[in-house]
């Protein structure tokens, strides 16, 4: 197999989302690449050679196994995925993403459709900064001067300026910055089984909710009258003994951890199943105890169709589930939705998986993950 080698690669974006565009980039670098050991700060910097809207600007060491051009035909065809549109009008125009290779170790390349290092990167300060971030001391295999001599030298007089925003390298880097994410939904929208997967692809910590041989909940589905307050008390009990114990232990293997409930479930649920005066009873107890919990940092909320959840609820046959009705289904995602509008700092992402088959479907699992990933760039911790 041939030696890897290290390209140093420029990632610009002055359309949509700037900063997806430059992440996704990056990942899909990773993915279809090689892996990317080094990534600059963001940099904005005013449009160069045309008048349009301000460029967020990265630079990223790759190691390939391709050679240069094959690499080239990559990147064409990851800009082509992420939406970069060429014409052929002569002359800069703005774009979702611009990915140039700057170097490809100390080679020198002149072909027709490439050239390496690349012509102009020495007038560009857009470039250069982002480069010194990764490659300080770098040496222009023509001009024999550093990344910092040809800054020094540069005449590029454009606005360039470093940002706070950060990006990652992988999916599990960024998720590792999270934390702690926690998966929510109705009864049957499919919270386990979308945490477990994100657990075992992202390296994760699942904290899963563990319920099923709670003497009441078969009883509550048969007279909920009776049962109400003693299923809520047991399942806060409960869920409050298993969450305090699952998100205090840290596992040095794992990234960051991904549960299929929040504590606040508790509350929602009890609201909804509980007299008045049972209610304010039981919310004086819960407030004590979430004072005392890890909050996570993203609240994922997977919303399906009361018809849906029932589909679902009939497919995975507890005996126990099978007289919910609709009413109490509504009455949860009610629940829910009001503690979304009642907590606002709360970071929560509400998506829609009722077309969606994250089981069967590979292209629907990466739409949530894409959707996840999105969310959580644009977080600042």
């Amino acid at each position: 197999m041939n030696e890897r080698k290290k390209a140093y690669i420029s990632i610009g974006s002055n359309l949509g989302n700037r900063l997806q565009n430059l992440q996704n980039a990056i990942f899909q670098i990773h993915n279809e690449i090689g892996p990317v050991p080094a990534i600059s700060k963001v940099f904005e910097s005013e449009s160069w050679g045309f008048d349009a809207d301000d460029f967020l600007n990265a630079c990223i060491t790759v190691e390939t196994h391709l050679p240069p051009e094959e690499l080239l035909e990559k990147i064409l065809s990851i800009e082509k995925k992420l939406g970069r549109k060429r014409n052929s009008v002569k002359g800069y125009a703005s774009r979702t993403i611009d990915i140039d290779i700057i170097y490809y170790g100390n080679e020198r390349v002149r072909t027709d459709t490439l050239t390496i290092p690349h012509p102009k990167l020495q007038e560009r300060k857009f470039v250069l900064l982002p480069l010194a971030d990764i490659a300080p001391q770098f040496y222009h295999p023509i001009l024999g001067k550093d990344t910092r001599n040809l800054i020094q030298e540069c005449k590029d007089k454009g606005r360039v300026h470093k940002t706070t925003q950060r990006l990652y390298k992988t999916r599990e880097e960024l998720f590792s910055n999270l934390s702690f994410m926690a998966i929510e939904g109705n009864i049957g929208a499919g919270k386990t089984t979308l945490s477990h997967k994100i657990a075992e692809d992202f390296n994760g910590k699942l904290v899963l909710e563990r319920f099923a041989d709670n003497p009441f909940l078969p009883k509550f589905y048969e007279d909920q009258g009776r049962y109400a307050f003693p299923l809520e008390m047991s399942f806060l009990a409960d869920r409050y003994q298993q969450f305090t114990d699952d998100t205090s232990q840290f596992d040095l293997f794992k990234s960051f951890m991904v549960s299929d409930y929040d504590i606040y479930k508790s509350l929602i649920f009890a609201q909804v199943t509980l007299q008045n005066d049972e209610f304010e009873l039981y919310r004086k107890l819960f407030n004590l105890m979430y004072k005392e919990v890890q909050k996570p940092k993203i609240y994922v909320y997977l919303y399906q169709s009361t018809e849906r959840l029932l589909e679902n609820i009939k497919k995975r046959g507890r005996a126990y589930e099978q007289s919910i009705e609709a009413t109490y289904l509504n009455k949860i995602n009610k629940g829910y939705f009001d503690f979304f509008k009642s907590y606002p700092e709360q970071n929560t992402l509400i998506i829609d998986v009722g077309d969606l088959d994250f089981v069967a479907r590979s292209e629907d699992y990466e739409t949530i993950i894409s959707k996840i990933q999105d969310f959580a760039l644009d977080l600042k911790f």
